[in-house]
This record gives structure tokens, C-alpha cells and sequence, in this order.
């Protein structure tokens, strides 16, 4: 048994925010009151001056496994989810081959049996992610998948993606996409707006993204699928979602961390450590972001974890790929830019990093609840710290928000009732 101390425990699934201890044993939590230390327990963490919460859920990470992994491993990315405070993740299908057969998928089920927190797989909706024809979704889900995406490429066929959420509403299951028109971008990764034109770039403008929210919404409206607009980034994307949900569309929407801490300046800044598809927009962009969380229209806080080189970001702004690692600084990113500057409650951060993401996947954790899973994270929202490549459990170093300062770290992650992440003093 685990004996937690001392902790404040919060839990946006059943409202709890108070000083309690939590006892775990065999892989669940036991019991939440006020306990005293005992020799029955076979480790005590003292959580004084700390949160306990649910185990952060991202459901959506790129772990690069199979084909990439010079950039990440399911090993490397499941170590940094575990640092950020994450026990269960869901990885994307645009991997080499890509996760549309149920050989490909069955083994990274088999491996994921191995790793420290729980790592999920979206299979891809459209063979090759090529657009063109769907993938056995039944087989699939038989297999395991979680739910369908073809993140990376938006789906242009109107009338295929039509029938994939009829079908994933039938294997009620989520279908996540990205809503990027490729016909309406110059270049990806850099917003299309004052920036693109001082760096001499095309730049991608927020209409390509608007255009496919506003269709896809539509579709999910007739087809009643459960559907995940991934990584919000335009003001007029975030009204569309508010409008269509009105309608009673089972449209649910995330946002990443960058896009509500970055404007496009972040560019000419970082370079293109803060190349990302969709881009970072303007500063109205991102207040419209953060108007969402509060309201209840964007759900989910997601990091799009999503690991390259440093050879591939030190090419130049057009040819380096566009993505950022995420895992380690989304806590703290959402602590430091949304609850410490009074956007969101810790309740309300936590709401949509753990139950929310948990219930739209109809998972059992991302709560804290007597016979419930042992995942979760404790961590001291309080204390400040620099964003440092050699702290990075991931394999790769490409974050925009490297030196920074943020609030908020990470001490332990509980995961089945096992501490799979401890934070170790560094030495003076």
C-alpha cells in the first residue's frame, strides 16, 4: 500500500478541492479521508504544499513508433508522458507503415503492455492516410483502436468522411481531424498575416482551417458522431464550434498549449521551433482560444506531442518540418498562461486534461475515486522553473518554449497504483 499525505486532492469530475490523504493499494485507490502513518504502508509520500490529481490524459501525441524512431520511441515518449504528469495517452496514426491494419496495430497493443502509463492508438480513417478509401474501421476497433484519425492530412473527400463518422458512430467510437484545406496554403507552419510577409513566406491562412471546421461540423450534425476538432487555432474556428454545438452537433473541440501561450511572433522569435500546422496566429486568435476554454466550447487541453531532429528543425523555415514536443510543459504552460493569470480555475485546467478527454474516449480513469484506477500526478503549482533541453525525457529537444520560466512542476506520476515518475533533487 501507498499512503499520500498532506496533499490538496483535486478533482474536477466529482468537484473535490480540499486537504486529504489517499491510500492506494493493488493498483486502485483504497480510500480518501485522513489516515495516519503506519507500518502497513509500504511507502509514504508526503504531498505537503502539492496538488494530487487524476493522471493527465492527451489524446493526441505522436510517439513516431513504428518507422521515425530517431525522433521517438513508444519508450522515449512514454517516459516523457510520465514526466509531465500523463497516465494515459492516445498516439496518432501517421506513422511508417501507417496504423491501418490490424498487423500494425496489434503490435504496438502488445508492446504498449510493457510501458509505464497507458498508451492508447488512433487508427488511421483512409488506407495510406491517402484519402481515397476507408479502413476496415470494424476490424480495427476489434483490434483495439481507440478511435480513427488521419491527423496530419485533412480528409478532402466530402462524401468519404461522411461515411466514416456514419461508421464510427456505429462502432461508437471518436473520430479526431484536421482541419487544414490544402488548396487554400501557400506554405504550412507559419500563419499567413504580418509575420509571413516580414519573413518573405505564403504562410497558411486561418480560412483553410475554417473552411473544413465549418463543413466537418455540418457533417457531424447529420451522421451524430462523436467528432474531435483537433488543435484549434483561429477565432473564427472556436464560433463555429460554439454555433454548431448550439445546434446539437457531438462536436468537441481541443486546443494545444502553444496555441493558446504563442502568437505568430513566437516566428521570428524561436524560428522554426515554433513552425506548427495549424500555425500560431494572432493575439486575438489566441484570447479567442482561451474565451473557449472558459466557456465550455473548446473541451480538451491536447499537446500534439509531436518529436523531430534537430537536423530536421535547423533546415531552413521552409524546409524544416512543422511540430513541437509537448508532454513535458503542457502542466506548466497551462498553470503559468491560463489559471495564474485568472482565465481558468485549477478545477477548470485540470477538467479538460483529465475527465473530459477520459469521458470522450469513455475511458475509466481521469478521476480520483474510491475503487478507481491509482493514476494520478502530484505536483506543486507554486514553484518555478526553466525549461531546459537535458531535462527532456522525450528524444528530441524541438520546443519553442525552451528558457523560458514557467510555474507548476511535476514531482510524481502514480500509474496502477506504481510511481512511474519521481522528481530527484538536482545536485548543487
Amino acid at each position: 500500500m501507498i499512503l499520500i499525505k498532506n496533499g490538496r486532492v483535486v478533482d474536477p469530475a466529482s468537484g473535490i478541492d480540499e486537504a486529504l490523504d489517499v491510500v492506494l493499494e493493488d493498483g486502485r485507490i483504497k480510500a480518501l479521508g485522513k489516515f495516519p502513518k503506519t507500518e502497513a504502508y509500504e511507502e509514504v509520500i508526503d504531498a505537503a504544499g502539492k496538488i494530487v490529481a487524476p493522471g493527465l490524459v492527451d489524446i493526441h501525441v505522436h510517439f513516431r513508433d513504428p518507422g521515425l524512431t530517431y525522433k521517438e520511441d513508444i519508450v522515449t515518449g512514454a517516459a516523457a508522458a510520465a514526466a509531465g504528469g500523463y497516465t494515459t495517452v492516445v498516439c496518432m496514426a501517421n506513422t511508417k507503415p501507417v496504423v491501418d491494419s490490424v498487423e500494425t496495430l496489434s503490435d504496438l497493443r502488445t508492446r504498449a503492455r510493457e510501458l509505464p502509463v497507458q498508451v492508447l492508438n488512433a487508427a488511421a480513417v483512409t488506407k495510406g492516410l491517402k484519402g481515397e478509401e476507408l479502413t476496415d474501421m470494424r476490424a480495427l476497433r476489434a483490434a483495439g483502436a481507440a478511435g480513427f484519425t488521419d491527423d496530419g492530412i485533412p480528409i478532402a473527400d466530402t462524401a468519404l468522411l461522411f461515411e466514416a463518422m456514419k461508421r464510427a458512430k456505429e462502432l461508437d467510437v471518436p473520430i479526431s481531424l484536421h482541419e487544414e484545406d490544402p488548396a487554400l496554403i501557400a506554405s504550412a507552419g507559419i500563419n499567413q498575416g504580418a509575420v509571413s510577409r516580414q519573413l518573405g513566406v505564403g504562410g497558411a491562412p486561418a480560412l483553410a482551417e475554417e473552411a473544413l471546421v465549418a463543413r466537418d461540423c455540418a457533417l457531424a450534425l447529420r451522421a451524430g458522431a462523436r467528432v474531435n476538432i483537433q488543435h484549434l487555432s483561429s477565432q473564427v474556428s472556436v464560433d463555429i464550434i460554439r454555433a454548431m454545438k448550439g445546434l446539437g452537433a457531438s462536436v468537441f473541440a481541443e486546443v494545444t498549449p502553444q496555441h493558446f501561450s504563442l502568437t505568430e511572433r513566437a516566428v521570428v522569435e524561436r524560428g522554426t521551433l515554433a513552425k506548427v500546422n495549424p500555425p500560431l496566429r494572432e493575439e486575438a486568435d489566441r484570447y479567442a482560444l482561451i474565451r473557449g476554454l472558459k466557456d465550455g466550447t473548446i473541451d480538451f487541453i491536447a499537446t500534439d506531442h509531436a518529436p523531430h531532429s534537430q537536423e530536421e528543425k535547423e533546415r531552413d523555415l521552409n524546409q524544416a518540418p512543422s511540430g513541437m514536443i509537448g508532454l513535458e510543459t503542457a502542466l506548466a504552460l497551462g498553470i503559468t498562461n491560463l489559471v495564474r493569470k485568472g482565465h481558468l480555475t485549477m478545477l477548470q485546467l485540470l477538467e479538460k486534461m483529465t475527465v473530459n478527454p477520459a469521458r470522450f474516449y469513455k475511458l475509466g480513469c481521469g478521476t480520483l475515486k474510491v475503487g478507481g484506477p491509482a493514476d494520478m500526478v502530484i505536483f506543486d503549482e507554486r514553484e518555478r522553473w526553466t525549461v531546459e533541453a537535458e531535462d527532456f525525457r522525450s528524444k528530441s529537444r524541438n520546443s519553442p518554449f525552451l528558457g523560458m520560466e514557467l510555474y507548476g512542476r511535476v514531482h510524481y506520476t502514480i500509474c496502477g497504483g506504481r510511481v512511474v515518475f519521481r522528481r530527484e533533487p538536482k545536485e548543487k
